[in-house]
């Protein structure tokens, strides 16, 4: 299969980054410079508003350009991007790397209920502008309401329209900020790092500061994730652009505050007020439009995220739906109704930006520490100088270990909600990755080829009424010459099935996104097949297609007979019938393993009822499927010889 790996830039591809990359970090002057300025101790000086601007521009330069747009945009796996994807790339160096996985995609989904509350939030609010009077609240729930409603429809129509906005939206900034520095030129002091030491050293409530500057460059993790969507190089190019305009506004609204202090209060929102009077409506629509763009690519990359949970087996199945031809879109039913009631819930609780500062920030810079120490792993894997590559984690990992202690003052005004729905998150993943593990270590093998000459013995015994004509089971056996116990005995002792031919389906989820490759092995002549699939990560696992797919390539080598063996259809040419067997393994209340274990096998039971079964995961045919459940089964040798015969 071909990748779809986007390599080079064009003009295109910067637009359509612009569009679809940069929505959560380009609506961060909406908030930041406000939040920053809001923990000025005894007065708003000259100093404290240049060190606020040199830490923005610093924590940019460092955490987002250097870290993410320099150095991790290479880390990517065949042109993927994200937490999943370098996990798939790194899963064999280290037992403990599917942890660092589970951190870093839950911060992200994390970020994904928090972007649309506090983007739109902050957007509707330079309506106080025009009146104080106006009802932020419905409105933003009005605005919440519809942009998750159109998820089920694709994005793809209203997607084309998201780059011109955006590029509209970064020369607004970049034009509004120009003028106010063309008044007070002398803010450009503050790309000097001096201001920003001083801000830390010598203000009362210095440290603290850190977790409202460290809201302008939460956006980047998110930008890493959707690597896949635009290729690195338009990325790159598109984030000189965009820096340029982020830092521009900035520092316009750091020259106005400065020339009007005296008129500055707690409720004055620098974004707003560097504003023409005439150009107010045009702003909240153009930041509304914005918040919009930014809430859609944060809610796109949660359904992405998840739906590579599911293939790396971190969250239980549920229903993916592709709402459009385009390859990377997809929408989750599930992800869209849990964000959109969380999302409602942030906003009814916190109801202004300035509550929810509190509560943003926390889970990503988990986020951000969970890829460095990935980093750490790829650095060493693509082979970089080990004492640079050293430098480069430690000196992050101290650096985003600062911001995630100052996010942590913020724990009960808000950050307790932040850490508590990623930790849920983070809950349901550990479980179900280590539950499987658990269950797979349970499960018994057999070398299949013991049972070759029972199994064609059996499909020839007329004594025994057909089952199907050809009857298939999904195996989740590695090694080609083994296969579950349970299987055989489904086949052999649980009600014999006889059939014409037998199918063993293996399904292997490789690290690569896009690969989707079968073989076939031919266990018994005409009798016994087994197929195994190798499906990247990003591929949607619809057994029926590829099964059909194998079967026509087989069918036109002349490897396979696809009409039916019953006679009276076979003269007319007619194709046999297809039957599944599905063997769910449930727990039982009396097997014998240890606490910890027990514990999670409890809770992955639990979280199997909010999943979809596995008939509608593959996309199989209810009508002919048997779901045979069996006990999960454990050696019970040292049981055996604790029991006694009763005299």
């Amino acid at each position: 299969m071909s990748s779809h790996r986007i390599t080079g830039w064009t003009t295109g591809g910067v637009l359509v980054a612009l569009g679809i990359v940069f929505g959560d970090i380009g609506t961060s002057p909406l908030y930041v410079l406000k939040a920053i300025l809001g923990g000025a101790v005894g007065g708003l000086t000259e100093e404290f508003v240049l060190g606020g601007l040199s830490a923005i521009f610093w924590t940019l330069s460092l955490i987002t350009t250097f870290k993410y747009v320099v150095l991790v945009l290479r880390a990517d796996n065949n042109g993927e991007g994200g937490t999943f994807a370098l996990y798939a790339l790194l899963q064999k160096r280290s037992r403990w790397m599917y942890l660092l996985a589970i951190v870093g995609g839950s911060a992200l989904i994390a970020d994904g209920v928090i972007t649309p509350a506090i983007t739109v939030v902050s957007a509707i609010e330079g309506l106080k502008m025009v009146s104080a009077d106006i009802p932020i609240v419905p409105i933003v729930l009005a605005i919440i309401a519809l942009m998750f409603a159109f998820q089920r429809f694709g994005t793809n129509k209203l997607g084309k329209s998201f780059s011109p906005v955006m590029l509209f939206w970064f020369l607004m900034l970049g034009i509004l900020g120009l003028v106010q520095i063309a008044q007070y030129p002398s803010v450009i002091k503050a790309l000097s790092p001096h201001y920003a030491i001083m801000l830390l050293v010598k203000n009362p409530g210095g440290f603290a500061l850190l977790g409202a500057i460290f809201l302008c460059t939460t956006g980047a993790e998110a930008l890493y994730a959707d690597l896949g969507h635009c290729g690195k190089r338009n990325i790159q190019i598109s984030w000189a652009f965009v820096k340029v305009m982020l830092l521009l506004n900035y520092f316009g609204q750091g020259a106005w505050v400065i020339s009007h202090a005296a008129a500055y209060t707690a409720e004055t929102n620098p974004f707003y007020v560097i504003m023409p009077s005439w150009f107010i409506y045009i702003g909240i629509t153009a930041a509304t439009l914005a918040a919009i763009i930014a809430s859609q690519a944060l809610i796109t990359g949660c359904f992405t995220v998840f739906s590579e949970a599911i293939q790396l087996n971190f969250w239980p199945k549920v229903l993916v739906k592709y709402p459009t031809e385009i390859k990377s879109q997809v929408y989750v039913p599930f992800v869209n109704q849990f964000l959109f009631v969380a999302c409602m819930i942030v906003v009814l609780a916190f109801q202004t930006s300035t509550a929810m500062e509190s509560m943003y920030g926390l889970a990503i810079t988990l986020g951000m520490l969970t890829t460095t120490l990935m980093m750490s792993f790829w650095l060493e894997k693509a082979g970089y100088n080990k004492v640079l590559s050293r430098i480069f984690v430690l000196f992050f990992v101290l650096v985003e270990f600062l911001f995630f202690l100052a996010n942590l003052v913020k724990f009960m005004h808000g950050g307790w909600f932040t850490l508590m729905l990623g930790s849920l998150i983070a809950f349901v993943m550990f479980v179900w990755y280590n539950g499987r593990k658990i269950k797979n270590r349970f499960t018994q093998f057999d070398n299949i080829g013991k049972s070759i000459e029972l199994i064609s013995d059996l499909s020839n015994d007329e004594a025994i009424p057909k089952y199907a004509t050809h009857l298939f089971y999904l195996t989740r056996a590695n090694n080609r010459e083994q296969i579950e116990q349970k299987v055989l005995y489904s086949i052999i002792n649980k009600s014999p099935k006889r059939a014409d031919t037998y199918w063993f389906l293996h399904i292997n989820i490789t690290e690569h996104p896009d690969t989707l490759e079968y073989t076939v092995d031919e266990l018994a002549d005409g009798k016994i097949y087994r197929v195994d699939f190798n499906i990247g990560f990003k591929i949607n696992t619809s057994i029926n297609s590829f099964l059909r797919s194998v079967i026509e390539d087989l069918t036109k080598e002349k490897r396979f007979d696809i009409v039916s063996r019953y006679p009276s259809l076979r003269k007319h040419h007619k194709a046999g019938d297809f039957r599944f067997v599905i063997i769910d393994t449930v727990v039982n209340n009396d097997i014998e393993i240890p606490t910890r274990e027990g514990f999670i096998l409890t809770w992955y039971t639990v979280f199997r009822m909010m999943g979809t079964n596995d008939l509608k995961a593959y996309g199989l045919d209810t009508s002919s499927v048997l779901v045979e459940k069996v006990p999960l089964s454990v050696h019970t040798v040292k049981l055996a010889k604790r029991m006694q015969r009763a005299e």
